[in-house]
């Protein structure tokens, strides 16, 4: 049975990919009529590719892995609408395998073809979400770049505190903290000041990331090797 829950009553997750298939409905119907396929199929495959597959689905494995919950029924109907819509919008550009996977999930008509072409939905569009996700992309990536600097493996666990100049964007980097946790592949520090523990700290626009570094890790070594790779590209 279909969920009655709103789309604004929904995860932060759910929330922030509505809100951008709504942009992407929007913008490819905008340069259909403009005749600019081109355009509109790159669109589609910016949003498929990196905020669906890379961020989304990313971010809802670990509420669709753990128990039955509100929360977990309501991101499979999310994940259930999103890829319809997507079906629908991507069918022009790829009617034979959008036909096949349209056929494969619930559906009340014998083809996506004589369905209707997806339109804009201003109920979708949350702002707020957006920019929560701007703070999240900017924590992740912040951290992979550490992870990097201390020759760290991609699964290693690791240990770091969040902190930022804003105080208004504090409460949405708490909010985040499980997302991070997830998708940083590590635990937060609560003592983020203790003396006796070595850091790596990174900032941009007004976040910091504090990772704490191994007692096996040169951290000398790390910075050097920054400072290599901005003279090189500086010289390019």
């Amino acid at each position: 049975p279909r969920l009655s829950k709103l789309v604004s009553e929904r995860s932060f997750p759910d929330r922030w990919i509505m809100s951008r298939l709504n942009h992407t409905v929007e913008l490819v119907n905008n340069e259909l009529e403009a005749y600019r396929f081109d355009r509109a199929s790159l669109a589609l495959y910016q949003f498929i590719w990196h905020e669906y597959c890379d961020w989304y689905l990313e971010l809802i494995k670990p509420v669709l892995q753990g128990q039955e919950t509100e929360e977990a029924r309501a991101t499979r109907q999310t994940l259930v609408d999103t890829l319809e819509t997507i079906m629908r919008l991507l069918h022009p550009f790829m009617p034979f395998i959008t036909e096949e996977i349209w056929q494969a999930l619930p559906h009340d008509r014998d083809s996506v073809m004589v369905k209707s072409y997806p339109v804009p939905d201003a109920s979708w569009t949350a702002p707020d979400m957006e920019e929560r996700f701007a703070l999240l992309d900017q924590t992740v990536s912040l951290l992979r770049t550490a992870r990097v600097l201390l020759n760290y493996s991609p699964a290693q666990p690791i240990q770091f505190a969040i902190a930022h100049d804003n105080p208004a964007h504090r409460p949405q980097v708490e909010a985040l903290h499980p997302h991070i946790v997830h998708l940083g592949r590590g635990t937060i520090e609560r003592e983020p000041n203790r003396p006796t523990v070595k850091r790596l700290r990174m900032a941009r626009e007004g976040l910091t990331v504090a990772v704490t570094v191994a007692d096996d890790v040169d951290v000398q070594k790390a910075l050097d090797r920054l400072v290599k790779q901005q003279d090189e590209q500086a010289k390019e």
